[in-house]
């Protein structure tokens, strides 16, 4: 079956005719010569907020298009576009706001929780565990002064004779006793 040369360009999958012949299936996602392809706006826009959804949470570009399955070039004229720019723009200053206004928020707590270390300190035994619980919440976790916390968690596996166990122990008495740490050792 010879294809007319305009029609070529628009036809892409291979497909094998009823005899067994090689033929190109049309490629739906173009318009033929003369005929209008229409877009469904909603869901074009639907994608694109998504894209920038995805970019304002600090998604690379690659990333992005491999989530979606669509090409990288897509998420760039996406992000790039004037359109994309402004809506991002847009979506990082409500971002910035709501940040703000939870820090205000905090800022207004933070000294109520105080308060209740302080009755704590006191003695006043009407306050509550959970008042308690609530204020460490709000000082340490929300307020950001607990100390980071990073477990990281590594094992050995090793076979030591007596004299290995004892040198690691003279070694860490050592390097306690030059640290400044008082060393209360009893051997057993």
């Amino acid at each position: 079956m010879q294809v007319p040369k305009k029609l070529r360009k628009h036809m892409t999958a291979k497909v094998e005719s009823l005899y067994g012949f090689e033929m190109r299936a049309p490629d739906n996602r173009r318009a033929l010569p003369g005929e209008r392809k229409t877009y469904d706006i909603k869901q074009l826009w639907q994608r694109n907020h998504e894209i920038l959804q995805m970019t304002l949470v600090g998604m690379k570009p690659k990333d992005i298009a491999k989530i979606l399955d669509i090409h990288p070039q897509t998420v760039s004229n996406t992000v790039n576009s004037e359109l994309g720019r402004e809506k991002l723009s847009l979506m990082r200053q409500k971002r910035d706001d709501d940040v703000v206004d939870v820090a205000k928020k905090v800022a207004e707590m933070l000294p109520k929780a105080l308060g209740i270390y302080n009755s704590i300190l006191e003695g006043d035994e009407r306050i509550s565990k959970m008042q308690k619980e609530t204020a460490d919440t709000l000082v340490m976790d929300i307020g950001g002064y607990r100390a980071p916390t990073k477990v990281q968690s590594e094992s050995a596996h090793l076979h030591l004779t007596k004299d290995d166990v004892e040198e690691f122990k003279k070694r860490g008495i050592a390097a306690a006793r030059a640290s400044g740490m008082v060393v209360d050792v009893v051997n057993k």
